[in-house]
């Protein structure tokens, strides 16, 4: 642990307030909290989630609906966290010092949270447990289920985990500090440690997982029009999957760059800064035009950039004929809220910006942001794959 007071000058006011392992924990139980809304919200337009993701139904009208199974994960992560909290700002008041040096309760309670996946809680769903374990399990070397072993709960996660790919940066530097003898995990962000690369790395990890899971997509089509020997008529050849996979490969460009820029000389790869900036720069154009045309166009499918279909006098400017949320006002504030924020996140993925102390603040809530934007992401993908899954079975039902 590093408790010289030297460190002081250099901790800012907000890392003072809120180390990086309490942000951590913050926006993780935040998120849990943001899908216990989706499921409830959803449910109450009669939006079934459950059976989109292949996911158990309650068997008896005593068991508790899944929504409610959620907010008790999220409450029972709650209370320790902000008891620890509580006794870190008792402790520490404010002291940079003191706060370097009382480590061991944010990284405890970052433990509590670990243990709490793996370990039963007491009213908590043993099966929604070891089913959320099994799902990161999969994804996490890139698979994907088949349909109808719930491959729509496999996609939903990892795009989950695409927006949390900063908080798992700021993971790693906080266990790599706590582990190290020269820095304190609750001192100033030291973004290099394990390597100027570690980091990108990990903060790539969740495009990487949707990159694989969108060739495996492809790969499944070509093999099924291979043994049929004709073109899916509603898969096509697969080539939206291979489009979506050069999407998340665009945040390659960003999180690269992004780490050449924080080299301590940048002209050694034979760029000037200048150079660098603006390559990244139009990365980041590219990255976030991508994926805001393709939330609008493919997630919420949406005719928005679609001439042809955008003016129709059927529905409402830029929409779609089957909406489950009745106010259009809704769809519009989406794709506003969506534009900015995917414009802003992709500046935020670059790791260049954070050695910037006073920084810090900002960073967080640009992460905090991101979760939100994803919780509103999710009402929009579920509602259009509901339709789709609700069209399919009524055509089925009727054959």
């Amino acid at each position: 642990m590093d408790g010289d007071p030297a460190v002081e000058p250099e901790l800012d006011g907000f890392s003072r307030i809120l180390p990086l392992p309490y942000r951590v924990a913050l926006i993780i139980v935040m998120g849990i909290w943001a899908w216990g809304l989706n499921l409830q919200y959803l449910s109450l337009i009669r939006i079934d989630v459950p059976s989109l993701i292949r996911y158990p139904a309650r068997n008896s009208p005593h068991h508790p609906p899944h929504y409610l199974s959620c907010y008790r994960v999220a409450t029972a992560l709650s209370i320790p966290l902000a008891l620890s909290l509580l006794l870190f700002w008792t402790i520490t008041s404010g002291s940079a010092s003191d706060v370097a040096a009382w480590e061991i309760l944010p990284n405890l309670y970052l433990l509590i949270l670990v243990v709490g996946f793996i370990v039963p809680i007491p009213f908590v769903s043993r099966n929604g447990r070891n089913r959320t374990l099994a799902t990161l399990k999969r994804i996490i070397i890139g698979g994907i289920a088949e349909a109808q072993d719930g491959k729509f709960g496999d996609i939903l996660l990892a795009d989950a985990l695409t927006s949390y790919a900063k908080v798992l940066g700021d993971l790693f530097i906080s266990l790599c500090m706590f582990f190290s003898s020269s820095h304190s995990s609750t001192g100033p962000p030291n973004r290099n440690c394990g390597g100027a690369f570690i980091v990108p790395l990990v903060i790539s990890i969740p495009s990487l997982i949707r990159l694989r899971q969108c060739l495996t997509e492809y790969s499944r089509v070509q093999k099924a029009n291979a043994q049929t020997g004709s073109i899916s008529p509603t898969a096509g050849w697969g080539g939206v999957h291979l489009a979506n996979a050069l999407k998340y490969s665009t945040a390659f460009p960003v999180i690269i760059l992004s780490a050449l820029q924080r080299s301590p000389s940048p002209s050694k790869y034979g760029m000037s800064e200048a150079t660098l900036f603006r390559l990244w720069l139009a990365a980041v154009f590219v990255n976030s035009a991508y994926s805001f045309y393709w939330d609008v166009t493919r997630d919420w499918d949406l005719t928005l950039f679609k001439p042809k279909e955008r003016d129709s006098p059927e529905y409402p400017w830029a929409l779609r004929r089957h909406r489950w949320f009745h106010a259009k006002e809704f769809y519009y504030t989406a794709i506003i809220v969506d534009a900015m924020l995917r414009c802003t996140w992709s500046f935020k993925l670059s790791p260049h910006l954070d050695h910037f102390n006073d920084l810090e603040g900002g960073i967080f809530l640009m992460e905090v942001l991101e979760v939100l934007r994803r919780w509103m992401w999710i009402f929009f993908r579920v509602e259009c794959e509901w339709g789709e899954y609700f069209s399919f079975s009524f055509i089925c039902w009727w054959k």
